[in-house]
């Protein structure tokens, strides 16, 4: 929204209206935390997580942007259940497809990610279902103690396509969200037990490599210098 004060500076000229030739538009970093994670972690007693974001203005359109989080996640399931622990790092661009009225900062951004991330993963239970070749029928699941344990040193690095929004709640202060798709590029696993949750990217499943998130965020931009944005006049308005 236009401010008061920018709507008295402003000159009234026939039928359009003159903005100040003079206004500027703050570059610098925004900072901020995905709400999320620790909501997840105060419902979840399986999960904990903390993710920090971060963006940096360049040019008219364009934001150098990037994330840094970790996450340890317990998964259940029927025959097993493993922990999943360790930190990411996603880096990439944004690029801002909206065309602020004047004034505004708001922000609707298509954007790429480079991720990588360092893990470990700890199978804490897992029974192999089995059939009783002797009586020709089925028995249940047998224990498999040996392949219990921590297995550490394991990574992943993926691509990611974002779409997002950011809207100035407060100056300076914006609540955000996007929804994330990825794509495994490549992984480190071990030979006893797959990757089946990676942290930053998600769960993993045998037959695709893309996966999915999303992120709500509360981010606040530290002003750092002003650039001259030219005004524009109402493409509406009647011109004399």
């Amino acid at each position: 929204m236009i401010c008061l004060p920018m709507i008295l500076s402003a000159q009234i000229t026939g039928d359009s209206i003159q903005l100040p030739v003079d206004y500027k538009e703050k570059y610098g970093l925004r900072v901020g935390i995905d709400l999320s994670k620790p909501l997840r972690s105060t419902l979840d007693e399986n999960y904990q997580g903390l993710e920090l974001v971060a963006d940096f203005r360049i040019s008219q359109k364009w934001y150098i942007a990037g994330e840094l989080g970790t996450e340890e996640k317990t998964t259940l399931e029927d025959t097993y259940d493993f922990t999943t622990s360790g930190s990411y790092l996603k880096i990439g661009a944004d690029w801002n497809m909206y065309d602020n009225w004047y004034g505004m900062q708001n922000i609707i951004n298509l954007g790429l990610r480079a991720g990588i991330s360092t893990f470990s993963q700890t199978l804490n239970e897992y029974s192999i279902y089995t059939t009783n070749q002797y009586w020709q029928e089925n028995t249940g699941t047998s224990d498999n103690t040996r392949l219990l344990g921590e297995y550490d040193g394991l990574s992943a690095q993926w691509a990611e396509v974002v779409v997002g929004v950011k809207v100035e709640l407060f100056t300076n202060l914006f609540l955000g969200g996007s929804v994330r798709l990825h794509y495994l590029v490549n992984q480190t696993e071990a030979s006893e037990f797959p990757n089946l949750y990676i942290p930053g990217f998600n769960k993993v499943t045998d037959d695709s490599r893309f996966g999915v998130g999303y992120n709500y965020t509360l981010s606040y931009l530290i002003p750092i210098f002003k650039k001259d944005k030219p005004p524009k006049k109402d493409e509406n308005t009647p011109q004399s």
